[in-house]
Protein backbone atom coordinates (compact mmCIF):
# COMPACT_ATOMS: atom_id res chain seq x y z
CA UNK A 1 0.00 0.00 0.00
CA UNK A 2 1.67 3.19 -1.16
CA UNK A 3 1.19 6.39 0.79
CA UNK A 4 1.62 9.82 -0.79
CA UNK A 5 2.65 12.88 1.21
CA UNK A 6 2.10 16.47 0.17
CA UNK A 7 3.83 19.63 1.33
CA UNK A 8 1.31 22.23 0.15
CA UNK A 9 2.60 25.76 -0.23
CA UNK A 10 1.41 28.95 -1.87
CA UNK A 11 3.30 28.36 -5.14
CA UNK A 12 4.29 24.69 -5.08
CA UNK A 13 3.26 21.28 -3.82
CA UNK A 14 6.07 18.93 -2.82
CA UNK A 15 5.15 15.29 -3.46
CA UNK A 16 6.66 12.16 -1.94
CA UNK A 17 5.53 8.55 -2.13
CA UNK A 18 6.31 5.46 -0.10
CA UNK A 19 7.46 2.12 -1.43
CA UNK A 20 4.67 -0.48 -1.84
CA UNK A 21 5.28 -1.83 1.67
CA UNK A 22 5.01 1.62 3.27
CA UNK A 23 8.52 1.51 4.71
CA UNK A 24 10.55 4.15 2.87
CA UNK A 25 9.79 7.55 1.38
CA UNK A 26 11.05 8.89 -1.94
CA UNK A 27 10.73 12.40 -3.27
CA UNK A 28 8.62 12.39 -6.40
CA UNK A 29 8.31 15.93 -7.71
CA UNK A 30 7.51 19.55 -7.06
CA UNK A 31 4.26 20.60 -8.70
CA UNK A 32 3.87 24.23 -9.64
CA UNK A 33 0.44 25.33 -8.41
CA UNK A 34 -1.98 26.94 -10.83
CA UNK A 35 -5.54 26.58 -9.52
CA UNK A 36 -7.24 24.06 -7.29
CA UNK A 37 -8.98 22.28 -10.15
CA UNK A 38 -5.77 21.72 -12.12
CA UNK A 39 -3.85 20.83 -8.96
CA UNK A 40 -6.39 18.13 -8.12
CA UNK A 41 -6.25 16.72 -11.67
CA UNK A 42 -2.44 16.41 -11.42
CA UNK A 43 -2.68 14.77 -8.01
CA UNK A 44 -5.37 12.34 -9.22
CA UNK A 45 -3.04 11.29 -12.06
CA UNK A 46 -0.15 10.69 -9.63
CA UNK A 47 -2.41 8.67 -7.31
CA UNK A 48 -3.41 6.46 -10.21
CA UNK A 49 0.12 6.13 -11.62
CA UNK A 50 1.64 5.13 -8.26
CA UNK A 51 -1.34 3.11 -7.01
CA UNK A 52 -1.64 5.24 -3.87
CA UNK A 53 -3.96 4.03 -1.09
CA UNK A 54 -3.67 6.98 1.33
CA UNK A 55 -2.66 10.65 1.19
CA UNK A 56 -0.94 12.52 4.01
CA UNK A 57 -1.07 16.31 3.84
CA UNK A 58 1.40 18.37 5.85
CA UNK A 59 -0.46 20.38 8.51
CA UNK A 60 1.34 23.61 9.49
CA UNK A 61 0.67 24.11 13.18
CA UNK A 62 2.10 27.00 15.16
CA UNK A 63 5.02 26.16 17.44
CA UNK A 64 2.63 25.99 20.42
CA UNK A 65 0.57 23.36 18.57
CA UNK A 66 -2.34 25.63 17.75
CA UNK A 67 -3.71 25.89 14.20
CA UNK A 68 -3.23 29.24 12.49
CA UNK A 69 -4.54 30.73 9.26
CA UNK A 70 -2.36 28.50 7.08
CA UNK A 71 -3.63 25.40 8.91
CA UNK A 72 -7.21 26.40 8.07
CA UNK A 73 -6.24 26.80 4.41
CA UNK A 74 -4.68 23.34 4.44
CA UNK A 75 -7.83 21.82 5.96
CA UNK A 76 -9.83 23.41 3.14
CA UNK A 77 -7.38 21.94 0.60
CA UNK A 78 -7.58 18.54 2.34
CA UNK A 79 -11.39 18.58 2.17
CA UNK A 80 -11.34 19.39 -1.56
CA UNK A 81 -8.72 16.70 -2.13
CA UNK A 82 -10.83 14.12 -0.28
CA UNK A 83 -13.85 15.03 -2.40
CA UNK A 84 -11.88 14.76 -5.64
CA UNK A 85 -9.97 11.57 -4.81
CA UNK A 86 -11.87 8.82 -2.97
CA UNK A 87 -9.05 7.78 -0.64
CA UNK A 88 -8.31 8.35 3.03
CA UNK A 89 -6.72 11.79 3.37
CA UNK A 90 -5.12 12.69 6.69
CA UNK A 91 -3.19 15.69 7.95
CA UNK A 92 0.16 15.33 9.70
CA UNK A 93 2.08 17.87 11.77
CA UNK A 94 4.73 19.41 9.54
CA UNK A 95 6.27 21.87 11.97
CA UNK A 96 9.87 22.66 10.99
CA UNK A 97 9.99 20.25 8.03
CA UNK A 98 10.81 23.01 5.55
CA UNK A 99 13.49 24.36 7.90
CA UNK A 100 14.92 20.84 8.28
CA UNK A 101 14.76 20.31 4.51
CA UNK A 102 16.63 23.58 3.93
CA UNK A 103 19.27 22.59 6.48
CA UNK A 104 19.69 19.12 4.95
CA UNK A 105 20.16 20.58 1.47
CA UNK A 106 22.56 23.25 2.77
CA UNK A 107 24.65 20.62 4.58
CA UNK A 108 24.71 18.57 1.37
CA UNK A 109 26.23 21.55 -0.43
CA UNK A 110 23.26 22.21 -2.71
CA UNK A 111 23.37 25.71 -4.16
CA UNK A 112 20.67 28.20 -3.14
CA UNK A 113 19.05 28.30 -6.58
CA UNK A 114 18.92 24.49 -6.69
CA UNK A 115 17.59 24.27 -3.11
CA UNK A 116 14.59 26.38 -4.07
CA UNK A 117 13.71 23.85 -6.78
CA UNK A 118 13.62 20.81 -4.48
CA UNK A 119 12.99 21.99 -0.90
CA UNK A 120 9.24 21.29 -1.10
CA UNK A 121 9.90 17.74 -2.32
CA UNK A 122 12.41 17.14 0.49
CA UNK A 123 9.90 18.53 3.02
CA UNK A 124 7.26 16.11 1.65
CA UNK A 125 9.73 13.25 2.15
CA UNK A 126 10.26 14.34 5.77
CA UNK A 127 6.51 14.54 6.39
CA UNK A 128 6.09 11.03 4.97
CA UNK A 129 9.05 9.61 6.89
CA UNK A 130 7.65 11.01 10.15
CA UNK A 131 4.24 9.59 9.35
CA UNK A 132 5.64 6.16 8.45
CA UNK A 133 7.76 6.05 11.63
CA UNK A 134 4.66 6.68 13.72
CA UNK A 135 2.95 3.54 12.40
CA UNK A 136 3.68 0.18 14.00
CA UNK A 137 5.56 -2.29 11.84
CA UNK A 138 3.83 -5.43 10.54
CA UNK A 139 5.64 -7.47 13.21
CA UNK A 140 4.42 -5.16 15.96
CA UNK A 141 0.85 -5.34 14.63
CA UNK A 142 1.11 -9.14 14.81
CA UNK A 143 2.26 -8.96 18.43
CA UNK A 144 5.91 -9.79 17.74
CA UNK A 145 8.61 -7.78 19.45
CA UNK A 146 10.87 -5.90 17.03
CA UNK A 147 14.57 -5.82 17.92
Amino acid sequence: MRIMALDVGEKNIGVAVSDPLGITAQGLKVMRRSNIKKDLVQLRELVKEYDVAKIVVGYPLNMDGSPGNKAREIMNFKDKLAQAIPLPVVVWDERLTTVSAQRTLLEAGVRRSDRKKVVDKVAAVMILENYLRSKPSMDERNGDRVK
